[in-house]
């Protein structure tokens, strides 16, 4: 069962003690668009491999997904929010230090987060590419958010593309509030990110075929001292290889 905590403005945000002694040194995962904290790093067994390194891994469910409430106005959306919920997470838990991994939307909310939270020791990040630098956050070139927030409102989504009806599928499969969802989608950060003042070692990871990820190598130029590792796959997959996990075991080991 989800544990929760109450924001500054009245929401309450789930948490999810994934394993690791309460002791270990904190990892926060944060998930993406249309997921949830079980299906992004649970059910692949993410969450297993860190906690087997004797660390305390804490899943966060963004507003509007998983167990978190799920207001329906944009006004309280965006990543730069979800970036506080994070740090307001840590502050509800007396972290002293953590370190951050997030995929897709949950990246662009790791890297706003790592700009400004000195709690912050090591950050991890996959599924995002140069759009992070040229937009401010994901790749809306490849995926509009417009037309993403469209078909989440829409009573019949078969008229859309197959690339957003799929992240519609994956909305319904995982239970998520696709009114919420919408919310989140025309809420997108598109201002620059201050990649310049991430000073912690960083690690860009992003699959050879991931079409929301191109030329993650720019981004991670971006980021002082940032190492890049491509993984195989696209947007789903690659975060689900065995690769994937790897590097993310060995980095944050």
């Amino acid at each position: 069962m989800p544990n929760h905590f109450t924001t500054s403005d009245g929401f309450r945000i789930a948490f999810h003690e994934l394993g690791g002694p309460p002791d270990g040194f904190p990892i926060i995962l944060q998930h993406g668009y249309t997921a949830n904290t079980q299906s992004e790093w649970v059910s692949c067994g993410i969450a297993d491999a860190l906690a087997a390194l004797g660390r305390r891994v804490i899943g966060i469910d963004a507003l509007g997904h998983g167990a978190s409430d799920r207001p329906h106005e944009a006004a309280h959306y965006g990543e730069a929010r979800m970036a506080r919920d994070v740090s307001a997470l840590a502050s509800h838990l007396g972290l002293k230090q953590f370190d951050l991994v997030g995929y897709s939307m949950g990246a662009v909310v790791a890297l706003l987060c790592a700009t400004g939270e000195p709690r912050l020791r090591r950050l991890a990040i996959g599924g995002v590419g140069e759009a992070v630098v040229l937009l401010g956050g994901v790749d809306t070139r490849s995926l509009d958010n417009n037309v993403l927030a469209e078909v989440m409102l829409a009573d019949d989504p078969s008229s859309f593309p197959e690339g957003v009806q799929g992240f519609r599928r994956n909305a319904e499969a995982r239970g998520n509030d696709r009114f919420a969802l919408a919310a989140q989608a025309r809420s997108i950060n598109n201002r620059p990110i201050a990649l310049d003042r991430i000073s912690i070692p960083t690690l860009v990871l992003a699959g050879d075929a991931d079409p929301l990820a191109i030329r993650p190598e720019v981004l991670a130029k971006a980021i002082p001292g940032a190492r890049l590792q491509l993984v195989p796959g696209d947007h789903t997959t690659a975060r689900t290889s065995p690769e994937f996990t790897r590097a993310l075991v060995a980095f944050l080991g």
